[in-house]
């Protein structure tokens, strides 16, 4: 059977990537994170040409994780995350501290996280949705689901 694209996988990270798995999207999904909510912003920022960025744009909106909020006189558009979207932004920060782990340079990690709660500079990490223990892939054994087929996680 021939796929025609990665959300129709069986698969939780296919689904995923397909989402987000084009080259630009998870950077635009930080930048809206950080505040930089106007086109214009975005495309300053990753010097991004406007037909690629009008590209991902559009569809991280119809994905459902960026919305578009009109301002200004001319149909301009803000756009920011849904509630999808930031879900996903917790995902770029798991990949941000395996980047920061591996891929730093001498200098080290180019952005810190401060925590609400604490204050405390830290770094996000999976934790079990029950015990609360760190999770890493030694730790659990993946098992079919009930949305389970051939090839899925």
């Amino acid at each position: 059977m021939q796929r025609t694209s990665f959300g129709e996988m069986a698969c939780s990270i296919a689904r995923t990537l397909d989402v987000i798995g084009e080259p630009w999207s998870p950077l635009i999904l930080r930048d809206v994170w950080v505040g930089m909510s106007r086109f214009e912003q975005i495309q300053a920022d990753l010097g991004i040409s406007r037909k690629v960025l009008t590209e991902r744009l559009n569809h991280l909106v119809e994905q459902g994780v960026l919305e578009r909020r009109p301002y200004d006189r001319r149909p301009r558009h803000e756009y920011h995350l849904t509630t999808k979207g930031a879900e996903l932004v917790d995902l770029l920060m798991i990949m941000t501290a395996w980047g920061d782990r591996w891929l730093a340079g001498e200098a080290g990690p180019p952005v810190l996280y401060r925590h609400h709660a604490c204050g405390e500079i830290s770094r996000a990490e999976s934790r079990c949705a029950h015990c609360g223990e760190p999770m890493h892939a030694a730790d659990v054994d993946p098992l079919p689901g009930p949305g389970a087929a051939a090839g899925s996680d």
